[in-house]
């Protein structure tokens, strides 16, 4: 037993781990239920009584010894997959960088645009107040304009939710800022409606308010119209249509002239030759009084837009629902800015 012993012992020494799985072939060879170990305690059974005390402690430290090899192996592949999978800094930077969301690159070009005109981006929260999202804006309470757009509420408080536009960054920042205010509100809203192409239960908004003496509704068409060529090309036309909304008087939705079919009709201006972008208006002086502006003495404009209407019609996409499902064959369309 004790020639068995150390010629296994020797064998242990010398095995050779450098190869990608030597640590489990050693196990299944030296110290697994029917490796070689494990027969020599079997041998031991065997062995007369009054030697196993001194056998079996040959074979426990033999043992000993193999499980500590086999530690040894296993550290050492963990080392040697370490140093494969480390990084070298020394290498250069990889050449293909990731592509950056059509949301992301509409809405830079939508600032770059007004920040030309002179317009600053204002930012403000996603949970806001009843006041600031609603009543402000002249939605007094059970106002049938309020169901125009399904809130999320909180339901432990039904003053606080998800804003349902950028608007509430208007009454912030007239609350905070006396004119003149020239700025645009980027961001992300939320309303409670049904998903599908051309509707989501998020969007991105982006909503423009110029405040000061003397502003007219002049002032307020030549913007969009200097916007909508920027957008979409020098031989862009805009068309106002009268509309309704609570925080404009006077209000109108506007469209632009269809860039894909030159307004000959299609498939994306409904074979009309128009597309509708925003709506907007004069602000309503009730907004003006509530945020403790002198409508007297001041006039401004506001409008809003949704981003990823822009984005659609940039980038020819007919699926609302594309924006937000990180499928990155979509994505990585998306290069640069056109």
């Amino acid at each position: 037993m004790e020639s068995k012993a150390a010629e296994l012992r020797e064998k242990i020494e010398q095995f050779v781990g450098h190869a990608a799985g030597a640590a489990e072939k050693f196990r299944l060879q030296f110290i697994s239920k029917k490796g070689e170990v494990a027969a020599l305690f079997e041998e031991l059974k065997k062995a007369p009584a009054e030697q196993k005390k001194q056998q079996g402690k040959i074979l426990n430290e033999l043992k000993q010894f193999a499980e500590a090899r086999f530690a040894e192996l296993l550290e050492k592949a963990s080392t040697q997959e370490e140093e494969k999978t480390q990084l070298d800094l020394t290498l250069p930077t990889p050449q293909t960088l990731g592509n950056r969301h059509p949301v992301t690159l509409t809405r830079e070009r939508i600032t770059e645009v007004f920040a030309r005109l002179g317009f600053n981006a204002e930012d403000g929260p996603e949970i806001d107040n009843d006041w600031n999202n609603f009543t402000a804006l002249n939605f007094s309470e059970n106002h049938p304009a309020r169901e125009m757009q399904d809130t999320f509420f909180i339901e432990k408080n039904p003053d606080v939710l998800l804003r349902t536009h950028t608007s509430n960054v208007q009454i912030r920042l007239m609350n905070k800022q006396k004119p003149p205010i020239r700025s645009i509100m980027p961001g992300r809203v939320y309303r409670n409606e049904t998903i599908s192409a051309r509707a989501h239960c998020f969007f991105h908004q982006t909503e423009l308010l110029h405040i000061d003496k003397n502003v007219s509704f002049a002032d307020l068409k030549q913007t969009i119209y200097h916007f909508a060529k920027e957008m979409f090309g020098a031989q862009t036309k805009i068309r106002l249509r009268p509309s309704y909304f609570p925080f404009t008087e006077p209000s109108a939705e506007i469209d632009v002239s269809c860039f894909i079919c030159c307004s000959k009709g299609c498939h994306v201006c409904k074979h009309s030759g128009w597309v509708e972008i925003a709506g907007a208006g004069m602000v309503h002086p009730n907004v003006l009084r509530n945020c403790d502006i002198d409508p007297e003495q001041y006039t401004g404009f506001a409008g809003g837009m949704g981003i990823e209407r822009i984005a659609m019609l940039r980038y020819g996409i007919n699926d609302l629902r594309l924006f937000s499902e990180n499928d990155v064959r979509f994505l990585k369309q998306f290069k640069e800015v056109i």
